[in-house]
């Protein structure tokens, strides 16, 4: 019997096999889970990438910035299972005058949007998520790069990371007495579509070879989705506004 045995989780995010999210997915139906995904503007993509899972799963498109969409989400979800027991939030963007060092200059309306798609969403997604969620409660996940400190070339994108990750604490707050619990992963830098856009992120990667204890292999979100599953797993049941790292050590370590 799997950890996540009879779960069902919606995951956001997945664009191609190397995502994050991708892996969690994968990591989830290999553990029982029932997995739905959404995309946005690249829907026939995203189809052809769930068809690459364990077991396909459906897909629902969904805008976070929308707010048809997000109304329309529990109705959408009840088309392919008749309740959620956990959400992965794994959506991040941020036009690229915000990122690659010309934060001083970068405009406000530009921020504006990596703080709504990037952070906002988080609360946008769970409060749509919430009539999915039965008397037991369930699990919101998210994913950041840890916005604790200030990165080379990520600029207003690490602004936007630091609001998701107070925006997680507050949701856990909020949530805690429906008894969903609301945590994110810090994980290390991935190889993703996402992060190949970043200018300068060969920095990140140089920076992790060597420093974190255990060992980072940028290529493999494996680590990543086994420790999403066991947040979303009934494993964690009092823990909630944690940020847990999953980066090889990298964060705990000095110069």
């Amino acid at each position: 019997m799997g950890l996540l045995e009879g779960k069902r989780l919606l995951i956001t995010g997945v664009i191609t096999d190397a995502s994050i999210a991708f892996s969690v997915a994968r990591v989830a139906q290999e553990q029982g889970a029932e997995v739905i995904l959404t995309g946005f503007g690249r829907m026939s993509l995203v189809t052809r990438v769930a068809a690459k899972l364990p077991k396909p799963a459906p897909v629902i498109e969904l805008d976070v910035t929308d707010p048809e969409h997000l109304s329309g989400l529990a109705d959408k979800v009840r088309e392919h299972v008749d309740g959620l027991d956990g959400v992965v939030h794994s959506i991040g963007f941020a036009p690229a005058s915000l990122l690659g060092g010309g934060f001083l200059d970068a405009p406000y309306a530009d921020v504006s949007t990596a703080m709504e798609v990037s952070a906002f969403s988080l609360k946008s997604l769970a409060v749509a998520a919430l009539p999915l969620f039965g008397d037991s409660g369930g699990s919101v996940v998210g994913l950041t790069f840890d916005a604790r400190v200030a990165w080379p070339a990520y600029d207003w994108m690490g602004v936007a990371k630091a609001a998701l990750e107070s925006t997680s604490r507050y949701l856990a707050r909020e949530l805690g007495p429906r008894k969903i619990r609301v945590n994110l992963i810090a994980a290390g830098p991935i190889r993703t579509m996402a992060a190949k856009s970043i200018p300068g992120f060969s920095t990140f990667e140089d920076a992790w070879d060597g420093r974190a204890p255990l060992g980072w292999d940028n290529s493999n979100a494996e680590p990543v989705g086994l420790s999403c599953a066991a947040l979303l797993s009934d494993f964690f049941p009092a823990t909630t506004g944690e940020m847990i790292h999953v980066d090889g050590g990298f964060h705990a370590m000095g110069v």
